[in-house]
């Protein structure tokens, strides 16, 4: 298939994105703000202006939204709170479906914080993240996993963002996992394409993407040395895909093991989520009928242009097109 053939087909598709959602929030400080506290002494950051949006399963969900998809959605688990509802206005401004989302007052919302310089322009201070370091409640896990079970045959594509780097406070439990890996097994005319920070060796038959240090560090977990086709073969993964920064993307499956170099652009802006946009990018395309190196290119595409822009970018079609030297 031609790229534009590919392309052509994403408004056709339905996909779900399954897994942790957070809330990006943006916050340009004043340092020439930066006066004690009167009650403590500690010196206050002045925020002057900050901008939220969607992160995690969101920056996945607003790249496919952007990329053209027919019909975008989310499931998770969020809190009851303002971040909450923040986070939804910002997946409701891409009328990104949110119908699968399960709000609860046991939980709260997964946020990042950032502080941006005012004067550099740059991240410069901590984050402030408010995170859930306890175990998910087993009445939203079986929630999700009741919902993922009706929910998930009537889309095209499942992508799975399993971000929390934690044995707990994750969404991605022992129990929606298996749900994840019986749908990639009984139903493998769709795609399921899964992206695991700290657990990637634990999902099977579907399509895997860790980066080169996700990978290394699975491959040890599952076999106790690096061995990706041993780790391909042992999971039945459909393929997989280790991501390499500028280098571009290796493709292990049952041809073997290949290289899809990146496309050059200059110095990036802002690294941030492209793993995210390269998942939605790659994943759309194994969707509309792509092979996977067809697939992998495009990722590779989305990828280049979203780091050329500040903060989790995204890509259009018509993007993509330019950046492949096709329009």
């Amino acid at each position: 298939m031609t790229v534009q053939e590919i392309l052509g087909q994403f408004a056709k598709l339905n996909v779900l994105v399954v897994g942790d959602i957070c809330l990006d929030r943006w916050c340009t400080y004043d340092p020439a703000t930066r006066e004690p506290s009167r009650e403590t002494g500690i010196p206050r950051i002045g925020v002057v202006r900050f901008v939220s949006t969607a992160g995690a399963c969101g920056t996945i969900a607003n790249n496919l939204a952007d990329l053209g998809l027919g019909r975008v959605a989310v499931m998770g688990a969020i809190g009851e709170d303002t971040h909450g509802d923040e986070l939804f206005q910002a997946l409701g401004v891409r009328d990104i479906g949110v119908d699968l989302v399960v709000r609860s007052p046991f939980m709260q919302t997964f946020t990042y914080t950032k502080h941006i310089n005012l004067e550099t322009g740059i991240e410069d201070l901590a984050r402030v993240d408010y995170i859930n370091n306890s175990a998910l409640p087993a009445s939203i896990d079986q929630q999700l996993i009741g919902c993922f079970e009706a929910y998930s045959e009537m889309f095209d594509a499942i992508l799975v963002c399993d971000q929390a780097e934690t044995a707990k406070g994750g969404i991605v439990t022992a129990g929606l996992r298996n749900a994840i890996n019986a749908m990639a097994r009984d139903w493998p005319q769709k795609v399921v394409w899964v992206d695991s920070r700290k657990r990637a060796e634990l999902f099977s038959n579907c399509y895997l993407k860790p980066n080169d240090d996700e990978a290394r560090e699975a491959s040890m977990r599952l076999s106790g040395h690096e061995d990706y086709a041993h780790m391909h073969s042992r999971l039945a993964l459909r393929g997989m895909v280790v991501t390499a920064g500028e280098l571009g993307a290796d493709i292990i499956d049952a041809s073997g093991r290949r290289r899809i170099p990146a496309l050059q652009s200059g110095t990036p802006v802002d690294i941030c989520g492209a793993g995210d946009s390269f998942s939605a990018g790659a994943a759309s395309a194994l969707a509309a009928g792509a092979t996977i190196d067809e697939a992998v290119a495009i990722g590779n595409a989305v990828a280049s242009i979203t780091i050329m822009k500040q903060g989790t970018g995204t890509a259009t079609q018509a993007e993509v097109v330019s950046k492949l030297g096709l329009g």
